[in-house]
């Protein structure tokens, strides 16, 4: 039987130190829709179990065996998906959970879910033929698609996505009433409707083609990881390695939170996981209630940056740039190394600046012990780093490590999973899934129509325009539209239509493709850690007991180093591995690894500015000073790098000073 979610802490593991599962449930199914589905029971719901194990043994056949034709394995995806989501979740939310009651009419909706996926499946072959000469059925079929989707991805992801969907199918059919720099003649139904659902540029475009093959299967990887335990493996780790240190708690929720984030590709999954067992931890220290919220929050919003699995709209990311997975993960290294080196600091600063001490050695996990019993839970991440460096393709790479995952569980009684949890780890990695169908589903309904418009071209030169060419008001106006269109889209969704939209934009300035794609991406995420809306940092302060909005400011602080980062890598793009013309290999690794030291000691900088604390407490002018050496450092430049060891030599040295007057009795 493999391990269920357990924390090591001795010499007991109490309810002070733990949230228990029914609090963690109830957060989740409050900050993520995700998981406020009905409990069914009966024949229904052994039928969703059914459905989902054969959709999920489906995508492995695929991926090992390759895939169908475009609309044979893309439509059957999205009617499975809308199936499982009109039985799984009610028309309101909360209306279902726990209730067993499924209404009429979603039946209906499930009936219609399958039979315009079964559509192109029926027709295939006489809608391959007649390609371009569309029938009334064909339309009626696109119309119901549309709204299936549209309604589907409302119960699952919530309204904002939606509202904008219906916004742009608005616009399709009346575009010649919109403001001349938006206008186009209009598109009558018909066109609108097959386009989306008959074709392979709306609802069954570029998303859904990289959610039938690269996304879900990652998802189920994730899934199994979990359930063999590595999610609880990693936290027990973390909290040995650094639970005693100065702050010990924290840290381990920043370690924890950056390795569970690649697994749970949910920043509030990931915090109500790792938060559970850490912010307790924090609080039991010293730390202020909001701020042990904040830690976890600003920690597992960055899991979705940090290489190798960076969520699912970096699979996406693959599609637009055409280039392989693995030079993205590569790509997104440093500036994921950036955003975790300036929490960590930030949480030391703060816990010296508070006098917070660890956790007794004695009632930690033995860090070297459980390497000793269970190092092979890490040979699954290992396997699909090296599989994806090697150039296998995501889907291929996600399937064989889902073997490894299943070898590696083998070895201990208490990590193996027997055959009842292999399908029910079959079965959740399904629905695991669908919250990223529906949002792919209904972001390729947006993005098809700003295709068929010529929206898209007319956006990204309206913002070089209104930004006067100006590359800082560029990034600006894009960083804004990411992170408001963020606090209510899915990241997936928020990414793929800022990658249609935005990144357009500064790329037209020059700015090469994968740090724009980049940029759209990483504040996209963020927005999960910025006020007023920051369902991360509710989450964690859902946990904590604490202010929702104070937890939100101070999760904002701590991910300082994510609103800064994506504009130095704009300008610098060495910090996304990007080689500049007429240099050699030889130069180029020492660029790097010289953009890498001075990058950190930058965020050191930063934290210390974030705290005002250093080597002692800052006066509000050295808080001043080491932001701007912290920023300067970051910019890879000779002269920005001089300035910034100049101004951290300099706040030093006062400091030092004062530490030494004090020390005396002396007040400075």
């Amino acid at each position: 039987m493999a391990e269920k979610s357990e924390i090591i802490l001795n010499p007991v593991n109490n309810s002070s130190e733990v949230i228990d599962q029914k609090l963690s449930e109830e957060i989740l199914a409050k900050y993520d829709r995700e998981f406020a589905f009905r409990r069914l029971k009966g024949p229904v719901a052994k039928f969703c179990f059914v459905l989902a194990v054969v959709w999920s043994l489906a995508q492995l056949y695929t991926a090992a065996f390759g895939v169908f034709p475009s609309t044979l394995q893309r439509a059957p995806h999205v009617g499975v998906a809308l199936v499982l989501i009109f039985l799984l979740y009610p028309a309101k939310r909360g209306s279902g959970v726990p209730n067993n009651g499924i209404p009429w009419y979603d039946y209906c909706f499930t009936f219609l879910g399958f039979a315009v996926s079964a559509y192109h499946l029926i027709f295939y072959e006489d809608l391959v033929r007649r390609a371009g000469l569309y029938t009334q059925t064909d339309m009626i079929a696109g119309i119901i698609a549309v709204l299936l989707v549209i309604e589907a991805t409302r119960r699952i992801a919530g309204p904002a996505i939606v509202s904008l969907a219906v916004f742009f199918l608005l616009y399709a059919y009346f575009g010649k009433y919109f403001p001349s720099f938006m206008a186009h003649p209009g598109l009558s139904i018909k066109r609108i409707a097959v386009f989306q659902w008959i074709g392979t540029e709306g609802i069954l475009g570029v998303p859904i083609a990289v959610s039938s093959t690269f996304i879900f299967l990652f998802m189920l990887f994730a899934t199994f990881l979990k359930k063999t335990g590595i999610g609880d493996w990693l936290t027990n780790l973390a909290v040995g390695l650094t639970g005693d240190s100065t702050g010990g708690p924290a840290k381990a929720a920043v370690i924890a939170s950056a390795t569970q984030g690649t697994i749970s590709g949910s920043s509030v999954a990931n915090t109500v996981g790792t938060g559970s067992v850490t912010i307790p931890l924090m609080k039991s220290i010293g730390y202020r209630k909001e701020f042990a919220g904040a830690v976890e929050a600003a920690a597992s919003t960055g899991g979705q940056l940090m290489p190798p699995i960076m969520g699912a709209a970096a699979f996406i990311m693959t599609e637009f740039l055409n280039i392989s997975y693995g030079t993205i993960a590569l790509a997104a290294c440093i500036p994921a190394l950036l955003y975790f080196v300036g929490i960590f600091t930030t949480v030391h600063f703060e816990a010296v600046k508070t006098g917070l001490t660890g956790i007794p050695k004695e009632r930690l996990p033995n860090w070297k012990q459980l390497l000793k019993q269970k190092w092979f839970l890490a040979a699954p991440i290992v396997g699909i780093i090296v599989l994806l460096v090697k150039g296998f393709t995501p889907m291929l790479a996600a399937f064989y490590g889902i073997v490894i995952c299943l070898a590696a569980s083998m070895i201990l009684k208490e990590t193996r999973l027997s055959f009842s949890d292999i399908i029910k780890t079959l079965e959740e990695g399904a629905r695991a899934a669908l919250p990223v169908v529906a949002a792919c589903a209904t972001a390729g309904i947006i993005v098809g129509i700003i295709t068929l418009s010529g929206l898209g071209l007319k956006m990204a030169g309206g913002i070089v325009a209104l930004a006067g060419g100006n590359i800082y008001l560029t990034m600006m106006f894009t960083m804004f539209s990411s992170i408001i269109l963020g606090m209510g889209v899915p990241t997936t969704a928020n990414y793929i239509i800022q990658a249609t939209v935005s990144a357009p934009a500064l790329i037209a300035l020059d700015v090469p493709p994968i740090a724009a794609h980049l940029f759209v991406f990483y504040f996209g995420i963020v927005a999960d850690i910025t006020p007023p809306v920051a369902l991360a940092a509710f989450a964690g302060s859902g946990i904590a007991n604490s202010n929702p909005f104070k937890t939100g400011i101070e999760a904002f602080k701590l991910g300082f180093a994510a609103y800064l980062v994506p504009y130095i890598f704009v300008l610098s793009p060495v910090l996304v591995l990007v080689r500049p013309e007429g240099i050699t290999t030889i130069v180029f690794i020492a660029l790097v690894a010289k953009a890498i030291i001075t990058a950190v000691i930058g965020m050191i900088g930063i934290g210390g500015a974030t705290t005002g604390y250093f080597l002692t407490n800052g006066k509000w002018y050295e808080r001043i000073l080491l932001f701007i050496a912290g920023v300067s450092l970051i910019k890879p430049s000779t002269e920005t790098d001089l300035l910034g060891f100049g101004l951290l030599v300099f706040v030093w040295i006062i400091q030092k000073y004062r530490l030494k007057h004090m020390a005396k009795g002396i007040s400075i």
